[in-house]
């Protein structure tokens, strides 16, 4: 049995594939695979925070008004209703997994 849950994704072009690798009440793992020219749109998450860990290429990290590129390895962490999404403004895969803390209902 292989521990890691990490899996290998290929996404197209502008899009974002995601998968859940982790549910528990209390923390929600996902990864996020981005193509090039990709975009996670903004969105909130009331009652969780939600830690990117940028591990593979480079994502513009938005944040409410602030928007920050982020470089593999990198950590970015977003409080409960901060406003944030990810855009791969390159031509070459990135990836990012999101933890929630505790998992959205």
């Amino acid at each position: 049995m292989a521990l890691d849950r990490l899996p290998d994704l290929d996404p197209d072009e502008g899009t974002v594939i995601d998968e859940e690798l982790a549910y528990f009440e209390d923390v929600l793992v996902k990864v996020f695979a981005f193509g090039p020219n990709a975009t996670l749109e903004p969105h909130a998450h009331e009652g969780s925070t939600n830690v990117f860990h940028v591990v593979e290429g480079e994502v513009v990290v938005v944040q409410d008004d602030v928007e920050e590129r982020v470089t593999a390895p990198g950590v970015v962490v977003h409080e409960p209703g901060a406003v944030h999404g990810a855009r791969n403004e390159t031509d070459q895969r990135a990836v990012l997994t999101a933890t929630f803390a505790p998992s959205p209902g």
